[in-house]
Parts: structure tokens; C-alpha cells; sequence
């Protein structure tokens, strides 16, 4: 028993004396100071998502991801704080008359009697008071996002201006002095050590998702300016250092590629010789269809008779009405309106501003010695399929896992890896240890 009890004895001094020292995760900040941090930015900075502003989509934006990680990295107090909507539901802006709640996946069924899961509004906003009154008393905040802001929007007061369908609602109601502050003021009074600026998407998806029929593009001169007049001001401030993002491929995210092109089935010849009968009928003949798949008929008026059939290169709208297009004859007998098309001139138009404002950004970042995010190389792999953490994310509608039910914002998981992708950048720039998120822990 004695030889026994000395085996065990020996076995129970080996695994103790050899344990593993763990050492706790030490950051640092680097070349940085992050102890005040702000977010500056458009409704992707706020944690707008599934087609509203709500509570959780802001708890896990982006920027709030991110100071998660800088607080692992700061000595001493850390504080980001955001404009909270009051619930899960939020407000979303279809319209100035149209205010609904964020959208969620519902049994729907259409104009055949086929029922299907699709994302809808959980709900018409008909009161609007809570979630456009001042929440500024609980302040200040230091995420700065305001959904539907272009980038000279920052820089003017009357963005504020709480007048009824004058300024931005989500601005008001954060504002230090709504019609009077500004966005890059209220950045300023809090005295930031650290920013990040993504902005400018809106300054051409306002016009993307207009069809190109309403709205403009932003000049480049103008995003120029306003650029250079947030960054001047932010390094105005003691230590500021920050990170800017630069434009995507807009053209890449779910809204424009869900519905194709050539999404008109003729699957039976009656069906094709009636159809082709019927626009023989009214003189048209620059159009041909055949068995299978075909373009989409959709107005074009400087085509014969104003209408043609989409290019393969050109887009459809998430927007357009589907029972439109599955029983009142859109694409096939009626051509489809132009608002809910982007053909290839308003294409080029998009992709030459994107380009002019990179050229911008990252001229800017380098003039005020500033990190700068590659995000367009983000949404360059998410096409083909970006792997992180064990998971594949792509710009498939719903199922891709990186964008949100209104196929334009992200999900929280999408968020991580935009968040993930800061972190990266700060670090290499900074000479900062900041560690990245699991994306896998978000939804």
C-alpha cells in the first residue's frame, strides 16, 4: 500500500509543479490614445440594420465593437456610450409619411397564393414620440452615426434643425442644440483622442436607390471639402488620431443583385407566341424572347418606343414590387419603370464616384497622418466568399450571413468582421495590440 500511495503521490507532485503558467492577454495602445474614442459616420456607424435604427443593432454596430476592444486596452476609465433606442423594434424611414419597425422574416403570401418566408415590417410606426425625442440629457455620446447622413451633412447645423421634414430625426434627437450644433461639433466638445470616419456611402446610394431617377451624386469637389474639413477640425484636437474607411463596391450588396436580370420564365411556347404576338402588334421589334430564362423588359426612353430588355450588366432593385412582376405583367407585357432599374450609364456614373472619393479619402488620410481601412477590399472578398473564424460570409441575400434583412446594412456577425477589420488596420499603423472579436459570438 505504502508503494502505492508513494506512485500516487508522485503523479499528483508532477501535474501540479508542471501546470502552465497563463498569462493574461496584455494589450497596448501603441502610438495611440484611445481613451477618448468617437464615431463618426453614417447609418453603418450607428448600427442600422434590417431596415431600422433599434436597440440591438446598435449595441452591436460596429464602433461598439470595436470600443469593447479598446477598453481591453486603455489604462484607467473607458467610456463609449451611444444614443440607445428605447426598444428592439426601432424606427425606420421609408418615407417622410411611412415610418415602420425594423423588418423580420414572416409567413407572406403572394399575389399566386404561395406562401413564403420574406422579410417585413413587424410593425407601422403611428407614433413617432419615442423614438424621436431628445435623449440628449443622457449624454454625451461618442457614437456620432446618424442614419441617412452624407458627408457634408457633419458639418451643417441645420441637419439638426428638429422642424418638422427638415432635419434628420436621428440627428435631432442626440443634437447638444438641435438647428444650431453640428455633428462634428458635438464630436469636437467632447475632446477626442481617437476617431473613426466612415462616411460618404450616401453621398451615392441616395442616388443608386433612386433607379438614378431622383437625387444626385454628390460632386466630388464637394465630398473633398467636407472631408477635409471634418479630418481639419478633428486634428484641430489634442491628440487626435483616428482611422477613415474608404467606399466599398455599393453596387456588390445584396439590394442590387437579389432580383437578376434575367429573371422572366416563359416556360410553354403558347406563352411565348402570345407574348411575342402582342408587342408585334404595337409595331415593337426590338425585342426577342425564347424558351427559358429572358431579360427583364423594362423602359428606356431613349430606346424605340421607350422600351428595351435589361442588359445582363445592369440592375434590379430589392425595392421593386414582386407581385408586380408575378401577376400584373412587370417585365414581360409592361415594362418595368425606371426607378427600379439602374441601367449601365447610371452604373458608370456610381462606380466613377466611388473611385474620384477613394482617390479623396486616401490623399486625406495620408495629409493627416491617419490609418486607412481598406474597405473595399472587405467587400471585394465577401463576393467570392470570405472566411473568418471558421465561417463563410458572402453578399448573398438573407442567407450570407453578412448583411441584414433590408439587404444593405449588416448583421451583428457582419459588423465583427467590419470592426475586426479596423482593429487589423489600427494595429499595423499604430504599432497598437489591440485584440480582434470571435465573429462567430454574434448572430
Amino acid at each position: 500500500m505504502k508503494k502505492y500511495n508513494c506512485v500516487y503521490l508522485l503523479v499528483a507532485l508532477l501535474v501540479f509543479s508542471c501546470k502552465p503558467d497563463v498569462e493574461e492577454f496584455k494589450g497596448s495602445s501603441g502610438n495611440a490614445n484611445f481613451t477618448t474614442y468617437v464615431a463618426l459616420g453614417n447609418s453603418l456607424t450607428a448600427g442600422y440594420t434590417d431596415g431600422a435604427l433599434y436597440r440591438e443593432g446598435q449595441i452591436n454596430s460596429f464602433p461598439n465593437i470595436l470600443a469593447k476592444q479598446l477598453d481591453l486596452v486603455v489604462d484607467g476609465n473607458f467610456a463609449f456610450k451611444q444614443p440607445l433606442m428605447p426598444d428592439d423594434l426601432g424606427l425606420g424611414i421609408v418615407s417622410p409619411t411611412i415610418l415602420v419597425n425594423k423588418r423580420v422574416l414572416q409567413p407572406t403570401s403572394d399575389c399566386k397564393g404561395v406562401t413564403s418566408l420574406s422579410p417585413v415590417p413587424a410593425g407601422v410606426i403611428t407614433n413617432p414620440t419615442p423614438y424621436i425625442s431628445s435623449v440628449y440629457a443622457q449624454g454625451p455620446y461618442h457614437n456620432l452615426g446618424v442614419p441617412g447622413a452624407k458627408s457634408f451633412h457633419l458639418l451643417t447645423p441645420q441637419f439638426g434643425n428638429p422642424a418638422p421634414n427638415t432635419g434628420n430625426p436621428f440627428y435631432v434627437r442626440f443634437a447638444s442644440d438641435p438647428g444650431t450644433s453640428t455633428v462634428i461639433g458635438d464630436a469636437l466638445a467632447l475632446n477626442p483622442t481617437f476617431f473613426t470616419l466612415w462616411i460618404g456611402n450616401n453621398d451615392i446610394l441616395n442616388y443608386a436607390f433612386a433607379g438614378g431617377e431622383s437625387d444626385s451624386i454628390t460632386p466630388t469637389t464637394t465630398f473633398a471639402g467636407s472631408i477635409d474639413a471634418i479630418l481639419g477640425n478633428l486634428s484641430n484636437t489634442a491628440m487626435a488620431e483616428g482611422a477613415i474607411a474608404n467606399i466599398p463596391d455599393l453596387l456588390s450588396i445584396p439590394y442590387f443583385n437579389t432580383v437578376p436580370a434575367f429573371g422572366l420564365a416563359i416556360t410553354r411556347q403558347g406563352q411565348l407566341d402570345s407574348l411575342k404576338g402582342a408587342y408585334l402588334l404595337q409595331g415593337i421589334t426590338n425585342l426577342s424572347f425564347t424558351l427559358g430564362a429572358n431579360p427583364f423588359v423594362i423602359e428606356d426612353a431613349d430606346a424605340p418606343s421607350g422600351i428595351r430588355q435589361i442588359k445582363s450588366t445592369e440592375k434590379v432593385l430589392l425595392t421593386i414590387p414582386q407581385d408586380s412582376l408575378k401577376c400584373a405583367g412587370w417585365g414581360s407585357t409592361k415594362p418595368i419603370p425606371d426607378e427600379y432599374i439602374l441601367d449601365e450609364s447610371e452604373i458608370a456614373q456610381i462606380n466613377n464616384a466611388i473611385e474620384s472619393y477613394n482617390t479623396t479619402i486616401q490623399t486625406l488620410a495620408a495629409k493627416y497622418t491617419i490609418a486607412f481601412v481598406d474597405m473595399r477590399g472587405v467587400f471585394e472578398e465577401l463576393k467570392t466568399g470570405f472566411s473568418y473564424d471558421g465561417l463563410t460570409l458572402n453578399t448573398t441575400f438573407i442567407t450570407g450571413g453578412a448583411f441584414s434583412l433590408d439587404g444593405i446594412h449588416f448583421t451583428p456577425r457582419g459588423n465583427a468582421i467590419i470592426a475586426n477589420k479596423f482593429i487589423e488596420t489600427i494595429n499595423a499603423y499604430y504599432g497598437s495590440n489591440i485584440p480582434k472579436v470571435v465573429a462567430s459570438n454574434y448572430r
